[in-house]
Order: C-alpha cells, then sequence, then structure tokens
C-alpha cells in the first residue's frame, strides 16, 4: 500500500538529494540506496498500481491544484518506472522491460498537457521515456519534444541516442542485458567512447 507521501519522497529524492551528476552516472551505491528505499514502489508501478497518483480528484480542491497534484503524481510514476528500473536493475533485462509502459505514461501525460506545467528541469524526465525507446517513429517525436527552449543539452544527447538507432536499428550497449546477439560493426562501436547511455 502506498503513501501520500510516496509521491513527494520520489520527487524530492530525485531532484533535490541527488545532483544531476548523479542521475545518468553508474554509481553501484546509489543502486543499492533506490534499490532499498524504492523498491517496492517500483514493483508496485510496474504491476499498475500507482494509478492513483495520476488522480487529479485528489488536489486542494481547484482546478490548479488538481492539475500540479496529478502532475506530480505522473511525473513521480514515470521516474519510478523509467528511471529507478535502470538502477535497481541494472545490466539486467528488467532495467529495460517496462519501457514501453513508462512511454505510454508518458505520452498521455504529454497529451494532457502536464509537461507545460512542470518546470524545465522536471520536463526532461517525463520525455525520457521517448529517448529510452528503440523505435524510429518515437525518436522523430522525441527530436520535437527535447527541440523546446531550455532543453538544448537534452536535444544534444537525444540526436547521440538518434544516431545509434538510425546506425543499427538498436542500442548495442543493451544486447547483453536482453541476451541478444551483437554483430562484429556493434562490438567495434562498443568500444568507443559514447557507445552506452
Amino acid at each position: 500500500m502506498t503513501r501520500e507521501s510516496d509521491v513527494d519522497d520520489v520527487l524530492t529524492f530525485w531532484f533535490e538529494t541527488l545532483s544531476p551528476g548523479q542521475w545518468f552516472r553508474r554509481d553501484d551505491a546509489l543502486d543499492a540506496t533506490i534499490a532499498t528505499r524504492f523498491g517496492a514502489l517500483l514493483e508496485a508501478a510496474r504491476q499498475g498500481e500507482l494509478a492513483h497518483w495520476r488522480d487529479s480528484s485528489s488536489g486542494s480542491g481547484n482546478d490548479d491544484g488538481n492539475h500540479h497534484q496529478s502532475d506530480r503524481g505522473r511525473l513521480a510514476e514515470i521516474i519510478v518506472i523509467d528511471q529507478f528500473s535502470r538502477n535497481v536493475y541494472r545490466n539486467e533485462a528488467r532495467a529495460f522491460s517496462h519501457d514501453p509502459q513508462a512511454l505510454v505514461l508518458a505520452q498521455e501525460a504529454v497529451r494532457l498537457g502536464c509537461d507545460e506545467r512542470l518546470s524545465l528541469k522536471e520536463r526532461p524526465f517525463l520525455y525520457m521515456p521517448w529517448m529510452h525507446s528503440e523505435s524510429l517513429i518515437v525518436h522523430r517525436d522525441a527530436v520535437r519534444l527535447f527541440g523546446q527552449p531550455g532543453l538544448e543539452r537534452h536535444l544534444d544527447v537525444e540526436h547521440r541516442h538518434l544516431a545509434i538507432l538510425e546506425r543499427f536499428g538498436r542500442y548495442p550497449h543493451r544486447n547483453d542485458a536482453l541476451g541478444r546477439h551483437s554483430t562484429p560493426e556493434e562490438l567495434a562501436f562498443l568500444t568507443t567512447p559514447g557507445s552506452s547511455f
């Protein structure tokens, strides 16, 4: 059973406790901390048990408050599924197994205008499921989303992800975890800087 404070716990940890340098850097101690602190929430999210986090009726009684609560809940759920899974299940297939779920949740949030009400610091993590996708169709939309003013640094990273997909049709650095056979070209690529994210 999740608590009302869980949304705040997730967002405070991700945006205030951690520094931006910790978001994407491998750190075994941080992975262990996230597994201990948020592992049960991750499993609840993977089972679809956090739908109430998206409920706009749980806000302060006015439309702005309702949107704010719903937006924060949606963002927290996506961070749990899309980011925490990568920490908790690093180098395992499970790290990527719910990427489609995260993408659908993020697409729904954008359709409802949630991203427009988030800060520039928060918004990229609503969009991250697009970047994590191995679909070129999805990445065409990702370029548009990350192309907004203030997200230039993230747009550069998106272009690097897209270039890998255009070359290989997938992210080669996931092959081992997913049990996929790497081609000689992919193996050569994986020895170069910037081949893994």
